[in-house]
């Protein structure tokens, strides 16, 4: 830049022209009424030093390299074009963060973009080439999906525990000789350990959405051979659980020992049970719900905002080109806020700032702040914004009401005669919807719920609880009877310990007389099932092997 101005001063001074337009170019840029840019251009103009397009020895301003800030272009102008220029009361601030970010949109422009399914190695792949129906209408005429194992499947095969991952999960929980970096439950999986491999046969897939291995929306679309960016089809919680089974029907696994999932994960328990109650033995499900609620609504809502709002995401057409590195950055940010506790974050940071003598400054200053920063650049590459958005959508729409699932019943039953017409000389086995788990009248009414009355079951749900929703979701839950572990966390902001509370009490007001429910008390927020080894490890290798 520096080079660029010289040579434009000396280009001026030649031709005689310096004074005149370097003072209009000082005047302009004090109003501030233009932008920087746009006045640079205008001064290289007005110089003659860029002419007409159609003149060879034209120079394109597309290839100049503008600072990012007025203090950086300050600098670099010949010391005549400053001279007896109009000095504001303070110097502007600098803005390492912003610059940074400036830095890695030109990295990433015409650059390669990333390979989301080359981050976790070492899965492999279960491919399924029949179409796939999903709830909300959507067909994916093919799906893979990537799953990783551990221990050995005994010869009745009914020691297979399913472990279901939360939103941004992959499929490596644990390491192995595929892939020896440490998985996201590294501690609680092996042998002798929360969930043991000298005696189950452990699997773990990255769902349905995911970009870590299994079809998403940066999968190819078989279709026209483009990937299918936002015209994937909405997804389900149910959608990713009936993927699952496909994959479970591959292995030979009629019924699983036990469904394991913590946040998204234990969606999914449930509805693994609910789906397939003759196929789920027990479930695990931890800091999770049996309905999306509107805090949690509202957080993931202002993620995919944020994200959206980037330019460069494009309405989610932006593979070969620039990502939205930048919403999914800040779309992490609000995120890690959830996932951790004001009381952890107190001690672990309190007030403290990075750099404490020096003056405070609007890029992260407070080392929670930097926290956030690091926690936001570390993640924004590393998994697809658009799968964040569907997947997080899914969490939304997720509601074990018996109402709601009735009506999405009746939707699928709709879709599936669709897909019947449209693609009636394949094989639809896998993509009608399980009538084992379906609800009716008959399978819970009034007189059940009368009858759970009589047996007094005393409820520690708060009285101010709506008592038609309530039963509501007690029928949705009644069909799961399987000996169920339900874990909470008191803190927990994501999903706060009462929706923990409310999934036990419905299951038990449904008629489930196996039900344990734990309250722990842990700062580390929604987090403790990644951290807490002894509470939640025990409680977890209690259920699995003398629960029931």
């Amino acid at each position: 830049m520096a080079t660029l101005f010289r040579d434009i001063f000396h280009h001026l001074k030649s031709n005689n022209i310096c004074l005149k337009t370097a003072k209009q170019f000082r005047d302009q840029r004090t109003t501030n009424l233009l932008t920087h840019k746009h006045l640079t251009t205008q001064f290289i103009r007005r110089t003659s030093l860029y002419t007409s397009s159609k003149d060879n020895n034209a120079l394109p301003l597309s290839s100049f390299e503008f600072p990012p800030s007025l203090e950086q272009q300050k600098q670099e102008l010949p010391p005549n074009i400053l001279e007896g220029e109009k000095k504001s009361s303070n110097p502007p601030l600098s803005f390492p963060c912003i610059d940074q970010l400036t830095t890695r949109t030109r990295s990433l422009d015409g650059g390669p973009e990333p390979a989301y399914d080359k981050i976790v190695s070492g899965y492999s792949l279960f491919h399924h080439n029949e179409p796939f129906l999903c709830d909300y209408g959507g067909v994916l005429p093919e799906l893979g999906i990537a799953y990783e194992t551990w221990g050995e499947l005994n010869e009745k095969k009914d020691n297979a525990i399913l472990i279901q991952t939360g939103l941004s999960g992959s499929s490596h929980a644990k390491s192995h000789e595929k892939n020896v970096q440490p998985g996201w439950w590294e501690n609680f999986i092996g042998p002798g350990l929360s969930i043991d491999t000298n005696k189950y046969f452990v699997i773990c897939t990255n769902v349905i959405g995911g970009c870590y291995g299994s079809t998403g929306p940066s999968s190819i679309d078989p279709s026209d051979g483009e990937k299918y960016a936002t015209r994937f089809p909405i997804l389900t919680i149910f959608d990713m659980v009936r993927a699952q089974f496909l994959l479970l029907d591959h292995l030979g696994i009629n019924k699983l020992h036990a469904s394991v999932g913590s946040s998204m994960g234990g969606m999914q328990s449930l509805a693994s049970a609910w789906l397939y109650p003759d196929r789920v033995s027990r479930l695990i499900s931890i800091s999770a719900c049996a309905r999306s609620h509107p805090y949690s609504i509202a957080l993931r809502h202002t993620q995919r905002q944020v994200l959206m709002a980037d330019p460069n995401w494009n309405k989610g057409f932006y593979y070969n080109s620039i990502p939205p590195h930048v919403g999914m950055k800040l779309a992490r940010e609000i995120a890690t806020i959830s996932y951790r506790s004001g009381p952890e974050w107190e001690q672990r940071f309190g007030r403290k700032r990075q750099f404490e003598e020096q003056s405070p400054a609007l890029c992260p200053d407070f080392l929670i702040e930097t926290y956030l920063d690091h926690q936001g650049e570390r993640f924004c590459l590393q998994y697809d914004p658009n799968s964040l958005l569907y997947i997080s959508k899914a969490m939304d729409i997720f509601d074990m009401s018996g109402s709601v699932l009735e009506k999405l019943k009746r939707l699928r039953s709709a879709n599936t005669k669709k897909l019947f017409n449209a693609r009636s000389h394949n094989d639809a086995h896998h993509v009608i919807c399980d009538t084992s788990s379906s609800l009716s009248k008959e399978s819970f009414t009034k007189s059940s719920l009368k009858s759970t009355s009589e047996r007094k079951h005393i409820s520690s749900l708060a009285s101010n609880v709506n008592k038609n929703e309530l039963e509501d979701l007690v029928q949705g839950l009644s069909i799961i009877k399987h000996p169920s572990l339900i874990l909470g966390v008191q803190s927990d902001i994501l999903f706060p310990c009462w929706q923990q509370k409310e999934i036990a009490e419905c299951l038990r007001m449904g008629g489930n007389e196996d039900v344990t429910y734990y309250e722990l008390d842990s700062m580390y927020g929604h987090d403790t099932f990644l951290i807490d080894l002894t509470n939640v490890g025990s409680a977890v290798k209690g259920h699995l092997e003398f629960g029931g």
